[in-house]
């Protein structure tokens, strides 16, 4: 070979290992970025084509991750401060809107399946039915 096609396969090589490395990336920051209940917003919809926002539903907060390129948004609200549930269902996706009772700024979560949103309001409904049925400590 000479040195000019030497120079091309080198090229190429790492051109290819870039756009590996650049997929592995993307790929790892779809992952769920905690065990529970975590719903995935689907790729389908406009700011969830390259990383997919996160929604963590726990007893106790309920937490939007949005990972990045560097770093990442998360926005929690405590169980005790949601003050309604909306979903706006579409042709094929549907949009979550957990507002709070303190006025601050709701989180919007966009893209996720009918049945994911489903559950995600009755999760958050039942977190906050055994959280008022607690006694008080």
């Amino acid at each position: 070979m000479t040195s000019e096609s030497t120079w091309l396969w080198w090229v190429l090589a790492s051109g290819i290992g870039v756009v590996v490395l650049v997929a592995l990336w993307v790929w790892q920051q779809g992952q769920p970025f905690a065990a529970g209940d975590v719903f995935r917003a689907l790729r389908l919809r406009k700011g969830n084509r390259q990383f997919p926002t996160q929604v963590l539903i726990g007893p106790t907060s309920v937490v939007q991750y949005k990972p990045r390129w560097i770093g990442r948004q998360e926005e929690s609200i405590h169980i005790a401060h949601i003050s309604s549930v909306k979903i706006d269902t579409g042709v094929m996706l549907s949009d979550v809107l957990v507002e709070t009772s303190g006025g601050s700024d709701p989180i919007r979560c966009h893209g996720h399946r009918k049945s994911d949103a489903v559950q995600m309001k009755t999760l958050i409904e039942r977190y906050q039915s055994d959280y008022y049925r607690q006694p008080p400590s």
